[in-house]
């Protein structure tokens, strides 16, 4: 008997603080549950998301650097409050100035071909470039790799949507 209580209050207890843990992960998921640009679905593209909160009280809600950046672009005149981005391996935000980037390596990036990875954690950067390779960089470091990818990226994209149609109607690409 003391073991059916016991399993079954370890299994309450599992389930409300893993409850507890999905919804402070999802509070900006839930807000904007997919990507305005590209149609990604946040959550399962969770550990790239990235928030920007402006000065008028707007928001925006990315699946990625790339996407951020596409978004502050075509928002110029705006002014960002903050800009928050998924630490790679907890999920959740961070500010994305204080953030150790990894610019680079062999794990593949979201909408990009070089990957760009933050970090709460310095260790935990320095260990993901020990797994994975890639650079140790800034914010301003990793922004002005994605606007220097652009072009890049969004031909890549292009290409891969258009395949993706082709085989949607049984056309070889």
């Amino acid at each position: 008997m003391k073991k059916r209580i016991l399993a079954g209050s370890l299994m309450v207890f599992l389930v409300l603080t893993g409850t507890a843990a999905l919804a402070q992960v999802a509070a900006d998921i839930q807000k904007f549950p997919q990507c305005k640009f590209c149609g990604m679905d946040r959550q399962k593209f969770a550990p790239s998301r990235m928030l920007t909160e402006y000065t008028d009280g707007s928001a925006f809600g990315a699946c990625s650097i790339h996407c951020a950046a596409v978004d502050l672009a075509q928002n110029i005149d705006k002014t960002p409050k903050t800009i928050q981005v998924a630490d790679n391996g907890t999920k959740n935000l961070i500010e994305a100035e204080k953030a150790y980037w990894v610019i680079g390596g062999t794990k593949p990036g979201v909408m990009t071909k070089q990957a760009k990875w933050a970090f709460a954690d310095q260790k935990a950067a320095a260990a993901f470039i020990k797994e994975n390779q890639g650079k140790l960089a800034s914010f301003d470091d990793a922004m002005k790799a994605t606007y220097e990818d652009m072009y890049a990226d969004t031909k890549m994209i292009r290409e891969r949507r258009a395949k993706k149609r082709m085989m949607h109607q049984g056309q070889k690409p």
